[in-house]
């Protein structure tokens, strides 16, 4: 029979694969909506993002009571360093990928949420002391060569794709590090932001130069729902990211890629030759390597039960 430790363990893992499963399937559908944006530059979506998601959170905690938990957030200095440096990555994160999708790059941000779980390993091995098996090793080597083949195809330097994977690994493991739950972290960063987010879109509605509020319905509604879309997955991701390893972070983040790839592909139609496919074929083997072990590993503890 388990014991209660072991009961409690498993149950806050199946949690955390629960919510990083539905955090990278809303993220991997995020080119849909953002492409329906269209009309409003980059940096405009970003602003809203920020501040209608700060709007959406305030609201969650005022309801959940949970003030003072704000208050002790501000009160300590060193955990609100930390979060001014995760809030300054994810809004640098949220900026590139726009971009991306608004430039017909979707393959390039695929590229970068492959390269991302890649990094979060390494982080976890330098910094928290994780440790993989040989058969993780060998998934790691080989996305590893599937990615640096890809940029090879490319033949200049990715930088979306390398500034989306930096940004997203360094932002997943400081809020892995940030002793705030889920709520009350994302919160505090985006109030961090959202003064100089609602300045930037008055500024740009003084000077009628904003999609919001010009004309376009459309614009008009799925600006404010922007912060509703980015505030989901995001709670969910940080919930994920306290309750698992970051290797396990790192294997359930190609959903996001996977999805961006199909999208890319099938539905905007972005030049991809087979050189390209054999990049991927590399990435989902590595994928194989590292799901087979770990449900290979899943069936001799329940046997051993």
């Amino acid at each position: 029979m388990n014991s209660p430790a072991t009961t409690a363990a498993d149950n806050r893992s199946r949690q955390g694969v629960i919510l990083g499963l539905a955090a990278y399937t809303v993220w991997g559908s995020f080119p849909i909506f953002f492409k329906a944006l269209t009309g409003a530059a980059p940096l405009e979506i970003v602003c809203h993002r920020i501040f209608w998601s700060a709007v959406f959170l305030s609201l969650l905690v005022l309801l959940r009571s949970r003030l003072g938990a704000i208050r002790r957030v501000f009160a300590d200095r060193t955990l609100l360093l930390t979060l001014c440096g995760s809030t300054l990555l994810i809004a640098c994160n949220w900026l590139v990928f726009i971009y991306a999708v608004q430039v017909g790059e979707v393959l390039q941000s695929s590229l970068g949420y492959f390269i991302t779980p890649l990094l979060s390993v390494l982080l976890g091995f330098l910094f928290l002391g994780e440790r993989l098996s040989r058969w993780q090793q060998l998934s790691v080597l080989l996305a590893l060569a599937g990615v640096v083949s890809l940029t090879v195809q490319y033949g200049r330097l990715p930088w979306i794709a390398l500034v989306l994977a930096a940004s997203f690994g360094l932002y997943g493991l400081l809020r892995k590090i940030a002793e705030v739950d889920a709520l009350i972290g994302l919160t505090v960063e985006t109030l961090l932001l959202a003064p100089f987010a609602l300045g930037f879109i008055l500024y740009l509605l003084a000077q009628h130069q904003a999609g919001f509020l010009g004309g376009s319905p459309r614009l008009d509604l799925l600006l404010p729902l922007s912060g509703v879309v980015t505030a989901i997955p995001l709670l969910c991701f940080i919930g994920a990211a306290r309750r698992l390893r970051l290797a396990t972070i790192g294997f359930l983040q190609y959903i996001t890629p996977s999805l961006h790839f199909l999208l890319a592909v099938a539905l905007y139609r972005e030049p991809f030759n087979l050189a390209e496919l054999g990049s991927f074929l590399f990435i989902w083997a590595g994928l194989g390597v590292y799901s087979g072990e770990a449900l290979w590993k899943s069936r001799s503890r329940g046997a051993a039960d």
